[in-house]
């Protein structure tokens, strides 16, 4: 098909009209050692499906590695290494739809082996959602050329992404080929350590065309989900006669397109593209929905125009300003993280029963696999898209049953969630990994964190706290609550002698610590975040039964079969908890911590500069992180990272223990010295719980933990996929740790201390049925709530309680603590 070339004003924006600096994501020229990790950052994605950021001449080279990922589609595959057989589940590199290329008839297809790139500019406008390529290319016969491509997926139409490419002549006229493809001849080879294990997941492809759509069909090897691609190519040129050729193969189909170029007059393609798989609801069948959606799509204008209004009012969701000299760098972080939560997590994510990726949906890190990343997550999406945190949550609901299988096989009551969950949520983490210090594979003992119950807690106490949504209490939250309550119950050791309760051979926070020196593997006893954790569940769980009891839940807890006799069990067992103390005094990351060596980190960081991933370090050396008093990412400072020094000393003192809030500062000091930030949430933490007390250092933490992916802190994990806990860590230090703001006994509490780097802060958030912009900087604090028909919440500012009800506002001054006009 060949038509007029659009119109000026029907064209989206050129490079030359982005916007400011603070929503612009761009790169300058080629580095080869950087591509992988600039395709992560410069992925486009809508909640239902992700593609990185790649050229679209690019094959999987070993610098390029273009990849389409789905939300939630996972396949098994069996590998045999090193003489053990292992089965893992993945996320599924799907077939490639970005091949788009040209060449002269008597030269090579575009690519950056063959031509010269003179000229190079790609940039991912953050505000848009839109990616903007130019370059400027010379063939082997001299012959330039200038290529713009704008590329988006769809965040209007989840199931739709489309690329426009300009071709303009700079110095010639003739004939020009350009192919369009879509490519099934794809692998799971994003991470190099995954290198010896089966990696074709895909199988039964099928091609065909219908007039200017070709299309594609495959099958998972083991899930056998069925997946399919249509793909329009329409070109735009003045007038001039084109033929169009049908291209097909094993793994392959597409078109070839024949045409003549004049000297200086652009030529347009436009290629469409719709994905659905069996998953899919409301269709009839994949291949069906595909064609359907392409034969009815708009062209490339209406479809960009919609997707640029669909961001427009995410972004309204996700307003976060900070003020400040010089801030500009740090709101640009701040915008690619927020832009990649809002584009990993859409309302588009809700039907897809998937849960929340610890490297998105942007690579193949971690296999796709879920984590306890969501603890992380949610407490932004509670007070911005809390009915998407509800979807997710059901993600958990629906492994419930296999959760319970867990416990089960474990001799325990109730229910254990994984610590890598993927389509069924059965446990994912494999039994081994790879050392790429020693060239050996180490055992993998982190399925012994069962803490992740404890997030899937919190988190659904966190949910009803922002939302007050008792009908999900009711209808799902509970029963995640009694099921983690009941597998703590089940777990813990009682000593008669002291009277108190234990909890033994388990995991905290810290991987660094499977077990002691004389037993690696067996675990760990008496985390203390695990333990105190434990007890601030016990009694969520005993709250929730209270709450509910008013609602007429009877049939509730009888198909639970929950009663008063077992509810008075898990408080007894909220007050008689074991929390270990170092001899300072100071809590202890888990009994016997303080017998542990201590280790020269400063000696080691002079030996290797990062020392984040000491465990290898260590292990290459023939010794074992299990011997010392150091931390791969916080781990006792997670309470004080999820709970206020109010809800953490009312916690012990409940417990029996005299602690004194003064030592928190102390505790994480001890503790910060002994860490080496080997997981990305670990700079998130400590410059949370540095915020009270140490505000500079804070926000030093902060701008490194902005700049983990950004920068690549890890050396090359970021190109298999970005650190989404960590990215939605960043904001949520800015909504709510420098604000203050917590959402605990039925109100919202706001109690700002800014970094002085900070002039101020300003954001949108929604809490129960209101949407309020809030204001905070060193003086004042101002809540406005939008027009509502919710009932009036309750605010309290610095302790001050204020009623609020839609268009109204309230504002303190801290100089006077008084209301101001």
């Amino acid at each position: 098909m060949t038509s007029p070339d659009p119109t000026t004003a029907d064209r989206p924006c050129g490079l030359c009209r982005l916007p400011e600096d603070e929503w612009l994501l761009g790169y300058e020229g080629f580095e080869a050692a950087d591509e992988g990790t600039r395709e992560a950052l410069l992925a486009l994605g809508n909640g239902y499906q992700v593609t990185r950021g790649a050229a679209t001449e690019a094959t999987a080279d070993g610098v390029h590695y273009p990849a389409t990922y789905l939300a939630g589609l996972y396949n098994r595959l069996t590998s045999e290494v090193d003489g053990r057989r292992r089965v893992d589940e993945s996320l599924v590199n799907l077939p490639n739809w970005l091949p788009l290329t040209f060449r002269h008839p008597d030269g090579p297809w575009f690519s950056r082996a063959v031509f010269h790139v003179a000229h190079h500019h790609v940039a991912l406008n953050l505000r848009q959602g839109t990616e903007q390529r130019d370059l400027v290319v010379r063939d082997p016969h001299g012959r330039r050329t200038r290529v713009v491509q704008e590329r988006i997926v769809s965040m209007d139409r989840p199931h739709v992404a489309c690329l426009r490419t300009t071709l303009t002549a700079l110095d010639w006229s003739g004939p020009l080929h350009v192919r369009s493809l879509l490519d099934a001849r794809v692998t799971n080879d994003n991470v190099a350590e995954y290198g010896a294990l089966a990696r074709h997941h895909l199988t039964d492809c099928a091609t065909g065309h219908q007039g200017d759509t070709c299309w594609l069909t495959v099958r998972t090897t083991q899930s056998r989900i069925r997946i399919a691609e249509a793909a329009r190519t329409v070109l735009y040129q003045h007038g001039e006669p084109v033929s169009r050729h049908q291209l097909s193969g094993p793994g392959y189909v597409g078109q070839e397109v024949h045409l003549a170029v004049t000297l200086g007059t652009p030529v347009v393609i436009d290629k469409t593209v719709a994905l659905f798989t069996s998953r899919d609801r409301a269709i009839s069948e994949p291949l069906d929905a595909a064609l359907g959606e392409i034969a009815t799509a708009p062209p490339f204008p209406a479809l960009w125009n919609a997707h640029l209004l669909a961001w427009e009012q995410l972004w309204r969701r996700f307003h976060l300003r900070i003020g400040g000299r010089d801030l500009v760098r740090e709101q640009r972080a701040l915008n690619v993280h927020l832009f990649h939560v809002a584009q990993t997590l859409s309302g588009h994510t809700a039907d897809a029963d998937a849960g929340v990726p610890a490297r998105g949906w942007h690579g193949e890190g971690y296999r796709g696999h879920v984590f306890w990343d969501e603890l992380f997550v949610f407490p932004l999406l509670n007070l911005r898209t809390p009915e998407l945190t509800r979807a997710l949550l059901l993600y958990r609901h629906r492994r419930l049953p296999q959760a319970r299988r867990l416990a089960r096989a474990r001799g325990l009551g109730g229910a254990l969630f994984p610590w890598q969950s993927g389509s069924d949520g059965r446990e994912e983490t494999p039994g081994w990994f790879h050392n790429p210090l020693s060239q050996r594979w180490m055992p993998d003992n982190s399925r012994r964190q069962h803490h992740v119950n404890l997030a899937v807690a919190y988190n659904v106490w966190q949910y009803h706290q922002a939302t007050n949504d008792i009908d999900f209490l009711a209808t799902y939250g509970a029963e995640l609550l009694v099921d983690v309550a009941r597998f703590w119950a089940a777990i813990v050791d009682h000593d008669p002698q002291e009277d108190r309760y234990h909890i033994r051979a388990v995991m905290g926070p810290d991987e660094f610590h499977d077990g002691y020196p004389d037993r690696p593997g067996s675990g760990i006893d008496d985390n203390a975040y695990v333990n105190i954790m434990t007890a601030w569940t016990l009694a969520k769980a005993a709250h929730a039964y209270r709450i509910l009891g008013a609602h007429h839940t009877d049939d509730l807890w009888q198909r639970l079969g929950v009663n008063d006799s077992e509810v008075a069990r898990w408080d007894d067992l909220s007050r008689r908890l074991y929390v270990p103390f170092l001899p300072n005094g100071l809590i202890s990351q888990f009994e016997g911590f303080a017998d542990l060596d201590e280790l020269d980190l400063d000696a080691y960081r002079d030996r290797y500069g990062d020392v984040g991933r000491l465990d290898l370090i260590l292990e290459a050396e023939d010794d074992h992180t299990n011997r010392y008093q150091t931390s791969k990412q916080a781990d006792v400072l997670m309470l004080f990272y999820l709970l206020s020094a109010e809800e953490v000393t009312g916690l012990l003192h409940r417990l029996g223990y005299d602690f004194d809030p003064a030592t928190i500062p102390a505790t994480v000091h001890h503790y910060l010295a002994r860490t080496t930030h080997g997981s990305t949430l670990s700079r998130v933490v400590h410059s949370w719980v540095l915020a009270r007390s140490a505000r500079t250092q804070s926000w030093h933490l902060l701008r490194d933990a902005l700049a983990t992916d950004l920068s690549d802190v890890q050396g090359g994990s970021t190109r298999q996929g970005i650190h989404l806990g960590a990215m939605a860590g960043t904001a949520d230090i800015l909504q709510r740790c420098y604000t203050g703001l917590e959402t605990r006994d039925d109100a919202l509490h706001l109690h700002p201390q800014l970094p002085d780097t900070l002039t101020h802060l300003d954001f949108d958030l929604r809490y129960r049925g209101h949407w309020l912009r809030i204001h905070c900087d060193h003086q004042v604090v101002s809540v406005y709530a939008l027009p509502t028909a919710a009932p009036p919440v309750t605010v309290i500012i610095h302790g001050q309680e204020y009623p609020l009800a839609g268009e109204s506002s309230v504002h303190q001054n801290f100089a006077t603590g008084q209301p101001r006009p």
